[in-house]
């Protein structure tokens, strides 16, 4: 009897094939004394167990296939740069000396206090990186431990054509699977925006998270289907639901085959109004990637990653060299730079800032104004930089005009002192802002009246909005970008750019997504900013839309204040697309 089970679709594609189950158990830490006359032995133990890890990453890494997208090698780098740093591996050592305890205990503790401040980060996407942590650190303890290998593709096992199933999988893991020949794979926990779903969509691999029970319900040999568009994952399925999903697979080869082809072409509707489509990235490798799919430059490039896993704060040259790096490499393309847009726990460290409601406490632009030696370098390192290429900054979590006057009052400061010491930077590069929160987009005419561009942050606008987390399980199904409240104060904010000459982006999940393309099109939206991998299916709605035939539909389409009506005319509006 066929048993159907639903996760999040992170990755699309069908795949047909055999459960691999991988079972493994928790990591069991306890705690010990070390006699003082030991402690430097137990220390030289941990050591050894970091140099280890970093082995079995650097071999996961040189072993990459090549001509693999670079995109997918810096996922383990960044998880190699963890090992160099001074929050996982100095910090225990001195917890190890202060409390004379093992290794073990000391990493748990360390583990334990980095997860518990990005849990307390608001942004979902910042916060899922409390996995690579975990990723890290777990390697590291099954060393220490020798339980055996961190790594779920154990050797001597045929994996070919296989559909995984995993509690989690780490970047490294997912990795190695792809390279055994997997079909796909799916795990009980893990969401949308972590690294390991991120790697599953630059890959091309099905995948679904979050499939609760997975594991408990589906026998190891057993034929299943998973549906990485639906989030569906079926098990022991009859003759005839296989020769569907096997006709799906089909579709779905031709389809992939039809949008490599959308690369080396510019995205213009059936009406001629040319639409920009640039890219999110985070690491500068990521700009490789974002080029092969012809993205248009950056739309938003997060610098949050400059700032985390350390105890200290990168400095103006560190940052400018960042930059640089990323402009270079777009080469005249131009470079979206969002100022640092995380909380008090920036350092992540034993010693972080805790706060009682990071979601509306002091976090982006509000930590930026209050701790200036936090965004002086930065601004000084942005303003060098857009000497060198077409750079743009973008203010995030906006919620007041007058904290926008204080960063612009900060910026012209800036200029004054560079010129004082001859250092370039271009007068008259552009300055925008995040519209995320609802005060700034009910209020986005003022901001559009002082700003060369506004960017719509989808993400947070709608949690905001709906006062929801998307990434906790309780609540996450009320996260509804169609929701009229949410599709008002967009509406809202790319009329206010209309109305003041501004032009209007949108950078976040929502940008990314070709179900609301014709929607947004309508709307009167023409700059969109993804994760590269989602660009050519989205280019292909707007090659085959027609933006005068969409704005009335779409204004009727606003009047409606039932958001399951709304669904079925946006499925109206998509009606005629073929994939």
């Amino acid at each position: 009897m066929s048993l159907s089970l639903s996760g999040i679709g992170v990755s699309r594609g069908i795949a047909i094939g055999k459960a691999h189950i991988i079972v493994r158990g928790s990591i069991e830490v306890l705690e010990s004394a070390i006699p003082e006359q030991h402690q430097e032995d137990e220390i030289a133990r941990f050591l050894a167990a970091v140099e280890t890890a970093r082995i079995q990453l650097k071999s996961i890494r040189d072993n990459i296939p090549a001509g693999t997208s670079i995109n997918i090698a810096s996922f383990i780098d960044t998880n190699l740069l963890m090992l160099d740093d001074a929050t996982l591996v100095d910090v225990p050592i001195k917890i190890m000396r202060k409390h004379g305890c093992n290794a073990e205990w000391a990493l748990k503790l360390q583990r334990d206090a980095l997860v518990d401040v990005f849990e307390q980060m608001d942004d979902a996407y910042l916060r899922t990186r409390k996995d690579d942590i975990d990723h890290v650190i777990n390697r590291i303890q099954h060393i220490l431990l020798e339980t055996g290998s961190e790594d779920a593709a154990g050797d001597g096992i045929n994996l070919e054509n296989a559909i995984v199933l995993a509690d989690n999988l780490t970047p490294a893991e997912t990795v190695l699977l792809a390279h055994q020949g997997i079909a796909a794979f799916a795990t009980e926990f893990g969401g949308p925006l972590s690294h390991t779903a991120i790697l599953s969509r630059s890959m091309q691999t099905p995948a679904v998270v979050g499939a609760h029970g997975i594991q408990t319900w589906v026998r190891d040999g057993e034929t299943i289907i998973l549906d990485g568009l639906q989030g569906v994952v079926i098990a022991d399925p009859d003759e005839q639901t296989l020769a569907w999903y096997r006709m799906r697979q089909d579709e779905e080869v031709r389809r992939r085959a039809r949008l490599a082809r959308l690369a080396g072409e510019p995205a213009v509707t059936t009406d001629n109004v040319p639409v920009t489509l640039m890219a999110n990235i985070e690491l500068p490798e990521d700009v490789q990637a974002a080029s092969t799919e012809n993205a248009i430059g950056v739309g938003l490039y997060r610098t949050e990653f400059l700032f985390m896993n350390r105890l200290e704060p990168p400095d103006e040259e560190e940052q400018f060299n960042c930059y640089m790096q990323v402009l270079d490499a777009l080469d005249g393309q131009p470079l979206t730079i969002r100022t640092l847009d995380i909380g008090a726990d920036k350092h992540a460290g034993a010693d972080a800032i805790r706060c009682n409601n990071p979601a509306l406490g002091l976090r982006a632009v509000r930590l930026c104004l209050k701790d200036l030696s936090l965004f002086r370098p930065q601004l000084r390192a942005i303003l060098r930089a857009s000497a060198h290429g077409p750079v743009r900054m973008m203010i995030p979590m906006l919620s007041n005009t007058q904290e926008l006057h204080q960063v612009l009052s900060l910026v012209k400061n800036m200029r004054n002192a560079l010129q004082r010491e001859s250092l370039a930077f271009a007068p008259d590069m552009l300055i925008g802002a995040m519209i995320e929160v609802p005060a700034a987009a009910l209020t986005a005419a003022d901001f559009a009246a002082h700003l060369d561009f506004l960017s719509i942050g989808t993400n947070d606008l709608i949690q905001y909005t709906l006062a929801i987390d998307r990434v906790d399980e309780d609540v996450n199904y009320l996260y509804d970008p169609l929701h009229p409240a949410v599709l008002h104060l967009i509406k809202m904010t790319i009329d206010s750019g209309r109305d003041a000459g501004v032009p209007v982006a949108m950078c976040g999940e929502m940008a990314g997504d070709p179900r609301y393309t014709r929607l947004l099109l309508g709307m009167g939206l023409n700059e969109f900013s993804m994760h590269h991998t989602t660009l050519q299916e989205v280019k292909h709605v707007i090659n085959n839309s027609n933006i005068a035939s969409l704005r009335p539909l779409v204004d009727e389409l606003l009047y409606n204040t039932k958001p399951g009506q709304i669904r079925a005319r946006i499925d109206s509006l998509n009606s005629d697309l073929t994939e």
